[in-house]
């Protein structure tokens, strides 16, 4: 059972339905010693093969060795600006599928169906692809081009769900599901009715004769299309968290974040624009944080000449900050934000109308009175009266079904799980946890954090139960 059904619960569902890759022949790549390793073994497929000696020694923005081997077998030098046809060919051989759920609250995609249609994604569009389907053919059958070799949250939510019609998957996905629980239990405490039915329905692959075993028990909800809820409970051998880090926004912690004016999602501002309870003529709007989020807060907020104070803890020249991390030329919406943010701090007033930048700043708190008291590095107080604030600092993954909220399965098992900080522990050549037998991370969780990425945790993971 796969929790979770964005890129990564799909990727993975394509190569579970006995979908083999296979170095084509005749095909050259460009990582000379790479070419050498797949030409050793040309019948074997690449999940077959061993992943830790085919990826050794190669190198990219992943600090995973498998994201980085299957990412260039499909795009071999994309960060280079080629445009070098994969070196993989498909073969279907259904006696190698496994039988296997993927459960998601949305359609098919994931969170991208709850992200602004009219975004535009980070990633160059082709990044954005699945195997054996490429985007840009994909979006050139709806006769539209990519502007500026991006593409938009909508065309990318359809994409995905257009994959998995193509690839015959759709058997293998439930929407409109919710997982509450997952827990280890013994077969032995499975009831005898279950156990009938799983091994009917699973071809007696599982042999319930050894007591010791321990399979997976998944609690949830369905919603039905009456809008009923239905519990339902699912045994598995095995479980892949899949599910993001979309869920919960993360807060500030500070007086006041919990008041009806506050908020910590960009729709929250798309929402009141559109019933026009924010405008030119109102108090400013407060964005809080400095990534990418607060980034197309701003850039709407602009585009709606809605005046803005934007807060943020770093430094306009702080390494860190994403904006000193991404190209101009590809993403010239992004560096105009930086450039605001580094002309318009409040101490000099820059070409930018509505727009004041508070640099090394954070919240003490919010009032009733929408009076919003910041503290800046030197210790000094400011007020400002404002009409909403969006709190855009990151989110967090929500993993409130598994024991302890999954956090003894993280590298630091004293904090939760994030991201960025803080991911799932698992081999990076199966994506097992390292604490918890059977169960497999992928994506955000296992820190992965592009769709480019995490193809090749599925890859792993496939490799591993096939």
């Amino acid at each position: 059972v796969c929790l979770g059904n964005g890129p990564s619960g799909i990727c993975l569902s394509y190569l579970l339905s006995g979908y083999v890759p296979y170095f084509k022949r005749d095909s050259l790549h460009p990582h000379p010693i790479l070419q050498r390793k797949l030409e050793e073994a040309p019948d074997v497929s690449i999940l077959d093969q061993d992943l830790e000696y085919l990826s050794e020694g190669l190198e990219g923005r992943s600090h995973s060795p498998v994201a980085l081997l299957f990412d260039t077998l499909l795009r071999p030098d994309t960060d280079f600006g080629g445009t070098t046809e994969s070196v993989l060919t498909w073969w279907h051989e259904a006696n190698r599928a496994i039988p296997h759920l993927v459960l998601g609250r949305n359609p098919p995609g994931g969170a991208w169906h709850s992200i602004e249609g009219s975004m535009i994604t980070l990633s160059r569009g082709e990044w954005m692809g699945l195997p054996d389907l490429q985007f840009k053919d994909w979006l050139r059958q709806k006769r539209r081009g990519l502007r500026n070799n991006r593409a938009t949250a909508e065309d990318i939510a359809q994409y995905y769900q257009h994959y998995v019609m193509k690839k015959g998957l759709q058997k293998n996905f439930r929407s409109g599901t919710v997982v509450t629980s997952v827990r280890k239990v013994s077969a032995e405490s499975i009831s005898s009715h279950a156990q009938k039915d799983l091994q009917e329905k699973s071809d007696s692959l599982w042999n319930f004769t050894e007591e010791s075993m321990e399979v997976f028990k998944v609690d949830g909800v369905f919603k039905t299309v009456k809008g009923d809820q239905e519990p339902f409970s699912i045994y598995a051998e095995n479980v892949v968290l899949a599910t993001g880090t979309y869920d919960s926004p993360t807060w500030l912690g500070v007086k006041g974040e919990n008041l009806s004016y506050v908020h910590h999602q960009l729709s929250a501002l798309e929402e009141a624009v559109k019933n026009s309870s924010v405008g030119i003529m109102s108090d400013p709007v407060l964005i809080v944080g400095a990534g990418l989020t607060a980034a197309d807060a701003i850039l709407f907020a602009h585009h709606c000449n809605i005046p803005v104070i934007h807060v943020f803890r770093r430094t306009v020249n702080d390494p860190g900050l994403i904006f000193n991390q991404l190209p101009k030329v590809m993403y010239p919406e992004y560096h105009k934000v930086h450039q605001m943010m580094k002309e318009q701090s409040a101490a000099c007033s820059g070409p930018y109308e509505c727009y004041v930048s508070l640099p090394e700043h954070h919240v003490l708190s919010f009032g009733k009175d929408k009076k919003c008291i910041l503290q800046g590095k030197n210790g000094y107080q400011k007020v400002y009266k404002i009409s909403m604030a969006l709190v855009l600092t990151g989110s967090n993954p929500n993993l409130s079904f598994l024991p302890n909220n999954g956090i003894d399965l993280a590298v630091d098992s004293d904090q939760p799980v994030n991201p960025k900080r803080n991911p799932i522990d698992v081999d990076p050549f199966t994506y097992e946890c390292t604490q918890e037998k059977g169960l497999y991370a992928l994506g955000p969780l296992a820190g992965d954090n592009f769709v480019r990425f995490v193809q090749g945790g599925a890859l792993a993971v496939a490799s591993s139960l096939l």
